[in-house]
């Protein structure tokens, strides 16, 4: 039995089912986390979203901002963008369970000393305190999705807080499941940055190197972040390759730490 985390799909169905191959994957014996994002901008979203459903059993996902993002439509909220490739989804004789399935997965799974999300987890969260919290969105998601898609849109607030309330508390903890990648130096989150780490601004910071950060007592597990890469330090392991964008779909081996990849086939030019 193996079990594997692939990094963000995002409709690049061709490079998962030939990863799945190198992998000699078998729905039987074996399982895969998968970081969100299965559907948008690559070319085949709904035969991939189709695929992962087909095989809820063994692979499991979490909810990236694409998938939120498909979601919105369909409820009437947001507007197509330049390069979205959804519409196929929006289109489908089965759209209603698709929509359904993809609405209830979650925004955070754990599994002994793995912890997977799409983004990050907020540095001043513990991970039980970021699990409730994650509760907290997926039960209006799937209770009022209507009113949750309404008012899901926009990057404030940037910064925690424990009073929060309302449509801003559960924004930002969507925000920093499936958007997080920089913090600035005095903790608000930026949402402009994208760039490789080794690019960042000296006013920034990734998430994950937050002073004091109270999530590293697991190993966390996120994509979303493709110019940062394959990723394995400070107790986070970033599985985002940039497959969409002509680098490689990747899977790592939670049993050992070995990587298997298979090279893009998609190249974009837009950002993400």
């Amino acid at each position: 039995m193996a079990q594997y985390v692939i990094g963000d799909i995002q409709g690049c169905l061709t490079e998962f089912q030939q990863l799945l191959n190198k992998l000699n994957f078998n729905p039987g014996t074996d399982t895969i986390w998968l970081t969100g994002d299965l559907v948008n901008r690559g070319p085949q979203s709904l035969a991939t979203l189709r695929l992962v459903k087909q095989h809820d059993g063994c692979m499991q996902t979490i909810l990236g901002n694409h998938d939120l993002h498909l979601l919105a439509l369909h409820y009437g909220h947001g507007k197509l963008k330049r390069g979205d490739t959804i519409s196929d989804i929006l289109n489908a004789p089965d759209r209603t369970n698709l929509i359904d399935w993809l609405r209830q997965q979650p925004l955070y799974r754990e599994e002994e000393d793995y912890v997977l999300v799409h983004a990050g987890i907020w540095p001043e969260w513990n991970c039980k305190h970021a699990q409730r919290l994650a509760v907290e969105v997926e039960t209006v998601l799937q209770n009022n999705p209507q009113e949750f898609f309404a008012r899901m849109y926009g990057n404030k607030p940037v910064r925690w807080n424990n009073n929060l309330n309302g449509d801003e508390r559960l924004r930002f903890i969507t925000n920093s499941f499936t958007r997080m990648r920089a913090l600035t130096v005095d903790g608000a989150m930026d949402f402009d940055y994208k760039g490789m780490l080794g690019d960042m601004p000296s006013q920034l910071m990734p998430w994950f190197k937050a002073p004091a950060r109270q999530n590293t007592d697991r190993t966390i597990l996120f994509g979303h972040w493709s110019a940062l890469g394959l990723y394995h330090q400070d107790n986070v392991v970033c599985v985002d390759t940039g497959a969409l964008w002509g680098g490689s779909l990747t899977a790592y081996n939670l049993k050992n730490g070995s990587v298997v990849q298979t090279p893009s086939q998609t190249k974009l030019n837009f950002e993400n």
